[in-house]
């Protein structure tokens, strides 16, 4: 089972890159992913001899980021050091070695400018089409609670999708927020009939909410929907520092051609400002379920079918012990199983219903023996 295979670490090795990097590891340790991290020098140096010094330095720097990374267990893609724009370079190195998911730092803040974006990390989220997790200065990547805003988009569906697995592997609460937007024009006659207005909208703005969500596997996950009215980035922005979000999660749509530096106004203004880490999509999952097709014995599937429950993919894990059962009905510890996977989703009866098979088999296969000794009693 495999959830996030490769990240690419973004290096700068300024104040906040041990922070970075300490958060890449932790996604490296919670999705078993490899981590193959980049530095990028500028290419317009001039004096050879300095050229060579910092070529030394940064490499000396790879070095010692892979040994950190190693030591904890993790998997290394071998140190990518490149020449030019960091911004060009570490977004065609995403697509080079196929990564997954790109971690990067937010950049120092300044007193003045504090929880400021980088100009480096927004204009990477503005370039690649791969997904971007960044790490605000002075914020450990200690996920409790996740924002996922939406707006119906596909680009918001991939979000959830993403933000869901991050919420069951953190065992970290959701919110999922969509914000209603209310009419001010005062083209309305009088406040009555804005009111009148802005009621209706948000009635069919909820019906549509309610209507998206169930697209989605939120059985088990400890989850909150919002409907806010208002402003969204202003909403999205309020509601992080009201419920002390540790990480937002938003879709951005895929842009090309002239506009494919451009980013929508909400997320723009939103990542510019928010004061936690937080993870960017476009076209790409950075988390998808991905198992072994190789798998054909009841064994292998059981396992698959174990750790799936344990991470909170009931239906994925169901279809593993429903596999068992295919190749020997009479396998009780899959029984089991799928009556716990029932059971975290809050369908009792189907629980019951394979529990009592679990045990009527036990029953049989104990009768069974009890035969099989009278049988041995009466032939000595």
């Amino acid at each position: 089972m495999k959830l996030l295979d490769n990240i690419l670490l973004g290096e700068d090795f300024g104040k906040s890159s041990k922070n970075t990097l300490e958060s890449a590891i932790i996604l490296a340790k919670t999705f078993n992913s490899k981590v193959t991290p980049i530095f990028v020098l500028p290419d317009d140096i001039v004096n050879e001899k300095a050229k060579n010094l910092l070529e030394d330095a940064a490499s000396q720097k790879l070095k010692e980021t892979i040994e950190n990374i190693a030591k904890h267990g993790i998997k290394t893609g071998e140190p990518l050091l490149r020449h030019g724009s960091a911004i060009d370079a570490i977004a065609r190195a995403a697509v080079e070695i196929n990564s997954n998911l790109l971690v990067l730092g937010a950049g120092d803040s300044s007193v003045k400018q504090n929880f400021k974006l980088g100009t480096t990390a927004e204009r990477i989220i503005q370039k690649s089409e791969k997904p971007v997790f960044v790490v605000k200065e002075k914020t450990s990547l200690n996920i409790r609670q996740i924002l996922c805003p939406i707006d119906f988009s596909p680009a918001s569906q991939r979000a959830l999708t993403n933000a869901i697995i991050i919420a069951k592997k953190f065992k970290a609460q959701l919110t999922i927020l969509s914000v209603c937007e209310i009419q001010t024009a005062s083209w309305f006659i009088t406040n009555e009939v804005t009111e009148m207005e802005n009621k209706a909208r948000c009635e069919k703005h909820k019906a549509k909410f309610e209507s998206f969500l169930k697209g989605f596997s939120l059985s088990g996950l400890n989850w909150l929907p919002e409907i806010p009215q208002g402003i969204a980035a202003e909403e999205i922005l309020k509601t992080v520092s009201k419920k002390s979000i540790d990480l937002l999660v938003m879709g951005t749509a895929g842009r090309t051609g002239l506009n494919r530096l451009m980013l929508g106004s909400v997320t723009e203004k939103v990542i510019r400002e928010v004061p936690c880490s937080f993870l960017t999509l476009k076209s790409e999952d950075a988390l998808s379920l991905s198992l072994d097709s190789s798998i054909k014995d009841l064994e292998g599937y059981y396992k698959v079918g174990v750790q799936l429950l344990e991470n909170g993919f009931y239906d994925e894990a169901l279809g593993q012990f429903k596999a068992c059962l295919n190749i020997n009905n009479m396998h009780i510890p899959s029984y089991i199983q799928a009556a716990k996977v029932y059971d975290s989703i809050n369908e009792p009866e189907k629980a019951k219903l394979y529990r009592n098979q679990a045990f009527d088999i036990k029953e049989k296969l104990s009768y069974g023996k009890i035969e099989d000794e009278v049988r041995k009693l009466r032939g000595s």
